[in-house]
């Protein structure tokens, strides 16, 4: 099945992406001191942004009941540099967990948060393949819905991002491919992609170091812990396995940071082999 063929991008030793693991360890809970300066409620079938500076965590946590989120992220300056879930999938994994970076898009293309601490580590791979924080597929959205039947509806994931990135001057241009946080998916043997219902509980997280200043913003999916079908095909209503998500954010003390270094974009200088031609300006004006 392929399962030892060597990944196209390596992060073994001396790879340039491989991680200094004793830093990350060392920023965890317990290992370093840290004050909670904001928790974000993110309400069920509903959308929030917030703002993390860079050298601080945040931990999105389950407060009540399994829960999917669709998570997008940006630089809080710049949002055209944005994740890139397709190519966060090449360079890691396509279902993420500790140790693993989250990328951002060209031409910018740096670590944006390193995932710390994972509760849901230890899920691993379920018996038809299903594993947890996936960027193998995208948000939910209201086009797709209607494609599908006919019907318009608000709350989808895409619907939920658009509205909590308005405040920031933001557009539903800006929304783009997710983290679906704590949902569990894979691909069945016709290779197509499935999801199962969320095996998140009370208390479980995902932990992040934000590597710069982020905007970041998730939706409560309104297909709940996704054990019903999402759009109603089974008679049943996801309304009832819909809950809340928490974001916690935390400030690290300075001491904590001290080996630490901002990530900077790769120092391409070239033109992507577009030459600029000398205009013969003589030609031109023989041509008027």
């Amino acid at each position: 099945m392929g399962n030892h063929v060597e990944a196209a991008y390596r992060s073994g030793p001396g790879s340039k992406l491989a991680i200094n693991k004793a830093f990350y360890n060392s920023l965890k809970e317990g290992n370093a001191n840290r004050t909670l300066v904001d928790t974000v409620r993110v309400p069920m079938r509903d959308g929030v942004a917030w703002k993390v500076p860079a050298g601080h965590v945040f931990r999105i946590r389950v407060p009540e009941g399994p829960q999917v989120g669709d998570f997008n992220m940006w630089n809080l300056h710049d949002p055209r540099e944005r994740m890139w879930a397709s190519r966060t999938r090449q360079l890691q994994r396509a279902h993420v967990s500790t140790y693993d970076r989250l990328w951002s898009t060209l031409p910018f293309l740096r670590p944006m948060a390193t995932i710390i601490e994972d509760t849901l580590e230890d899920y691993g791979e379920d018996a038809d393949g299903g594993r947890v924080h996936d960027l193998l597929g995208t948000r939910c959205d209201p086009y797709v819905n209607y494609l599908l039947t006919g019907e318009d509806f608000d709350f989808h994931c895409h619907s939920n991002l658009v509205r909590a990135i308005l405040p920031y001057g933001l557009t539903e241009f800006d929304v783009h491919d997710v983290l679906n946080v704590f949902q569990c998916t894979g691909l069945n043997n016709d290779d197509q992609y499935f999801m199962k219902p969320c095996p998140a509980k009370k208390g479980d997280f995902l932990e992040f170091f934000a590597e710069i200043d982020l905007l970041c913003a998730m939706s409560c999916c309104p297909g709940g812990d996704l054990s019903v079908d999402f759009l109603g095909r089974d008679g049943q209503d996801p309304l009832s396995t819909c809950h809340p998500l928490e974001v916690d954010i935390y400030k690290l003390d300075d001491q904590a940071l001290e080996c630490w270094v901002p990530p900077v974009s790769p120092a391409y200088k070239g033109m992507h082999g577009l030459a600029s031609p000398a205009i013969d300006w003589q030609a031109k004006k023989d041509q008027i």
